[in-house]
């Protein structure tokens, strides 16, 4: 594999001293790009761009050729796992994602297999090989998965839901059940992570969306307390280098002391926690990634500069803190706010570091 060029992200999930804080978006390749809407409808649907590597690496080169960003980030979805675990994954128009087959009884948690990733997501490590060699070392490569609740929520409802209901109720009347799926599930993300390692990922991210609809003690114990099961099974070096976990949990500020001891290397912040008061509560333990606004990018640019300022003001000076939006990028944003807001992370954040 090429030698990394820009290893800042890297270095800042390890609290090493950089040059700049460095940047990246969630969903940075995604629907506000013209350019993706066009390979999305060469690949004919969103799924067909997840299971075709070259597609997929196109997409996920796609926002580092029009911005200088400090990583890239896989291009696949969340529900590749139920998908791989037998559920039948389809995209409704309008709808979003949809299971054929939810997991509502003890027979379906009983019918779930761990699926071997290189077998029934072998299309994702694939994507994985074409990237790191697409990128020839230009940034680091971030991996990905969702953590088992979220996961759940989805396998449980048959698709996205507002009042999680079914899921819910499992939680409170079948207890016993959930863990059973959240174990199963957990240990396929922990073999999904993995390969996505050996593969070439050089950083990993557990997406916890779903976890801030759930109460304190239900959080440690049906979400929490997986992610870090998962985060104890990672193989955290690779090719002699270490590989950071980031774990992000929407809504999640008020466990971030707890996050923290599940032995990640950093967090991710959404909007509603002030980042300078996260750094006070967690201390020198892990880094922080986060955490503007998206709307802000509907805002002009100078309005983008003086909220990057004030992120950058409250996180403080010195290494641990990777910048990026509270939550993914959305898709009506014009490509050039982004473009500000990067431009203003590099140029702003200079000197923080010295």
């Amino acid at each position: 594999m090429a030698e990394l060029k820009n290893d800042r992200f890297l270095r800042a999930l390890m609290r090493q001293p950089v040059d700049v804080t460095p940047v990246w978006m969630m969903r940075q390749a995604g629907r506000y790009l013209p350019e993706y809407r066009a390979t999305r409808a060469r690949a004919g649907s969103f799924m067909d761009l997840c299971k075709n590597p070259e597609l997929a690496c196109e997409v996920t080169l796609q926002p580092l050729a029009r911005f200088p960003l400090d990583a890239a980030i896989l291009f696949s979805d969340i529900l590749t796992v139920p998908d791989a675990m037998g559920l039948g994954l389809y995209f409704a128009e309008g709808e979003g994602p949809r299971f054929e087959r939810p997991v509502r009884s003890a027979t379906d948690v009983e019918a779930l297999g761990v699926p071997d990733p290189e077998e029934a997501l072998g299309y994702v490590m694939e994507a994985v090989r074409v990237i790191r060699r697409e990128l020839d070392g230009r940034v680091p490569l971030i991996g990905f998965a969702g953590s088992p609740w979220t996961l759940a929520t989805y396998m449980v409802e048959g698709g996205s839901s507002k009042e999680f209901a079914q899921v819910k109720g499992m939680l409170y009347d079948r207890p016993d059940l959930l863990h059973r799926l959240l174990s199963t599930t957990a240990d396929a993300v922990t073999l999904y992570l993995n390969a996505q390692i050996a593969a070439g990922a050089q950083a990993v991210m557990i997406f916890d969306t779903w976890g801030g609809i759930l109460t304190p003690r239900d959080y440690r114990a049906f979400s929490l307390n997986y992610m870090a099961r998962i985060v104890a099974g990672l193989q955290r070096e690779h090719d002699g280098q270490r590989i950071p976990v980031i774990l992000f949990t929407k809504n999640g500020g008020s466990w971030l002391e707890a996050m923290a001891d599940t032995g990640a290397d950093a967090l991710g912040l959404d909007w509603t926690t002030d980042i300078g008061e996260a750094r006070r509560r967690v201390g020198n333990r892990v880094a922080l990634q986060g955490n503007m606004d998206p709307c802000l990018l509907y805002a002009g640019p100078d309005r983008i500069r003086e909220e990057v300022a004030t992120i950058l003001e409250a996180y403080g000076p010195g290494p641990g803190h990777v910048f990026n939006l509270g939550h993914g990028i959305h898709q009506h944003v014009d490509p050039e706010r982004a473009a500000a807001f990067i431009e203003a992370v590099h140029e702003l954040s200079a000197c923080m570091h010295g």
